[in-house]
């Protein structure tokens, strides 16, 4: 079957990631290397409201996720990025904040996250707060005032277009059933602006008093001793205040007239100087502008403003008709190329905002779940950047098959959005096939903990339906299987934890024109890995003039592998990285 060459059968067993503790420490001949805690960081996304329920009313909550603190340990991940647990109305799941310096009573009180802080860092683990302040919700005490009246102190915290002057120039909102980002408010006969939902105004960040109150929030929870700051939405907070009239269809390519308007950078360099630079914070913007030179402007060093890149490019990538794994390369590789020298960026394929990774760029199906679920978290766990692991991503969770028709979703970005194509008289059944397939609320259904009721989540009714596999792919089933998702997972952390060359080594991409398999290199000093991601369901040949020079295993998400001294044979969605002897 192979030319001249003994084909060998290598056992996952003989390479523990023990031993490539023990043997493949990190390089110490680094020179040059501008080394910070949260390039170093694998950070863990968790969404609150279900990851760990504790009082039996369906939603998770702090004291669920200080009870699985020593979980979150075992991962191997040493930081936490929360998504927001403020006092909201719950309009967008938090999102929409009402008190920025008081708990949602779904999640708990002020003690309990003074708790799990304080048990976070007991372990080692640090917390990232998920900042919102492109807009507030129309419940918190600033916007009531606002439009109370228009003399109203507040009143400039706030956009208002006065309706004597007849409707306010069309502006895209994301969330809105109308698709229209003004709201009439006849208290006043004005319009407000809403990039998001009706409940989500967007605050003025032109006013200095708006800056000020945002720097005391960061500052009052800088103080408690949270290490970062991931700032939603910001990319869109500076606007052109006098409202001109965009071209018509702009709303197709909004990020355009949106994202990184005048006055951003001299908010974020405001923030850094009173905020940020006073504490050892990490800070992320959700968004990386919209070109690769705006994205240096956010995050180099000399710039002063936030220390990662965010960039959405390869999110957007997988469709319901799939992808092409060209472009999948491609898009990684031109964002490394572009910060392989100055800047950082962050790795990821999953958030609270897509549904689940393994059932958008991957195989879902029960005979290559794990196998490619592995595969996704070996490529996330070995790139440069900082990578963001989203919770359940590290069991293999899949998208839920019993999120069928539009009146079994809770997100207000489906139900608006089904409204909306309603009222345009769009193919509604294709919109259906589209949510099924990337809905938000595929990534927000509750952790799977074990194959008890409910996944051991909540005693009561979870606020989303639980994914029916969860009797198999769970938590206690997964520990307890040496070849799962989990341990794999786990194995991984500790391999990137171990060897700076995958979190600092120079990323070159190999056979770029290659179908199946996604290959490419990590170079640091006289540490080099070479890493093999098969994307495909087939078995998939990979050859190289010095392939046996690779002669050392790393990782394998399989327990054998196929291997000459010219030519490596991936098994579907196999994954390997390889390091020179």
């Amino acid at each position: 079957m192979y030319k001249s060459v003994l084909l060998m059968f290598i056992l996952l067993a003989t390479y523990s990631c023990a031993e490539s503790k023990k043997d493949n420490n990190t390089t110490t001949e680094t020179t040059n290397i501008d080394k910070k805690w949260w390039k170093e960081a694998i950070v863990y996304q968790i969404y609150p409201r279900s990851f760990q329920d504790t009082d039996g009313d369906g939603i998770g909550d702090l004291k669920g996720i200080i009870n699985r603190l020593d979980y979150i340990k075992s991962l191997g991940v040493t930081a936490v990025w929360l998504n927001p647990i403020y006092s909201s109305p719950n309009d967008d799941n938090g999102y929409d904040v009402s008190d920025y310096r008081n708990i949602m009573s779904d999640f708990g009180t002020m003690e309990d996250f003074d708790k799990m802080l304080s048990e976070m860092h007991a372990r080692d683990i640090k917390l990232v707060m998920d900042i919102v302040v492109n807009h507030s919700s129309d419940e918190h005490e600033w916007f009531k005032e606002s439009r109370s009246s228009r003399d109203n102190p507040y009143r400039d915290y706030y956009h208002w277009w006065p309706a004597e002057k007849g409707e306010p120039p069309y502006r895209y909102s994301l969330f809105d059933a109308e698709g229209n980002a003004w709201k009439y408010d006849e208290q006043t006969d004005s319009y407000y602006l809403h990039y998001f939902s009706q409940k989500q105004p967007d605050l003025n960040w032109e006013n200095p008093k708006v800056r000020q109150e945002v720097n005391d929030i960061l500052k009052f929870w800088a103080e408690k001793g949270v290490d970062g700051f991931r700032l939603d939405a910001f990319q869109f907070a500076a606007k052109d205040t006098t409202f001109p009239k965009f071209p018509d269809g702009f709303e197709k390519n909004f990020i355009q007239y949106y994202a990184m308007q005048d006055g951003l950078h001299k908010y974020l360099k405001e923030m850094n100087s009173e905020v940020f630079s006073n504490y050892d914070v990490m800070t992320v913007a959700e968004g990386a502008g919209r070109t690769l030179e705006e994205a240096h402007e956010l995050v180099d060093a000399d710039r002063n403003e936030i220390n990662m890149a965010y960039a959405f490019d390869a999110v957007d990538i997988p469709k319901a008709d799939g992808y092409d794994l060209a472009t999948f390369k491609e898009t990684f590789s031109k964002w490394d190329s572009a910060f392989a020298k100055k800047g950082w960026i962050s790795i990821f394929l999953s958030n609270h905002d897509q549904a689940r990774m393994v059932s958008r760029y991957a195989n879902d199906s029960l005979a290559y779940r794990a196998p490619s679920a592995k595969m996704l978290n070996t490529f996330i766990l070995s790139m440069r950047g900082t990578p963001y692991c989203y919770f359940g991503d590290e069991l293999g969770m899949t998208n839920n098959p019993k999120l069928k028709n539009i009146e079994d979703y809770k997100d207000i970005a489906a139900i608006n959005g089904f409204k909306k194509a309603k009222t345009n008289n769009e193919d509604l059944d294709e919109y259906m096939r589209n949510l099924r397939f990337g809905s938000r609320d595929h990534g927000r259904t509750p952790m799977q903990w074990d194959a008890s009721e409910n996944a051991g989540f909540t005693i009561g009714t979870p606020w989303l339906p639980l994914n029916p596999n969860y009797k198999s792919v769970n938590v206690n089933a997964e520990e307890q299987n040496e070849e799962s998702v989990l341990n794999h997972f786990k194995k991984m952390t500790a391999l990137r934890t171990n060897n700076d060359v995958l979190v600092y080594g120079d990323y070159k991409l190999i056979q770029k024109e290659h179908k199946q398999i996604y290959a490419f290199t990590r170079t640091l000093d006289k540490d080099e890995v070479l890493i093999l991601l098969n994307f495909s369901k087939n078995e998939a040949s990979f050859a190289l003039d010095n392939l046996a020079a690779y002669s050392e295993i790393k990782i394998n998400n399989y327990l054998e592998l196929a291997h000459t001294e010219l030519e490596i044979t991936l098994k579907p969605y196999q994954a390997v990285i390889l390091g020179k002897d």
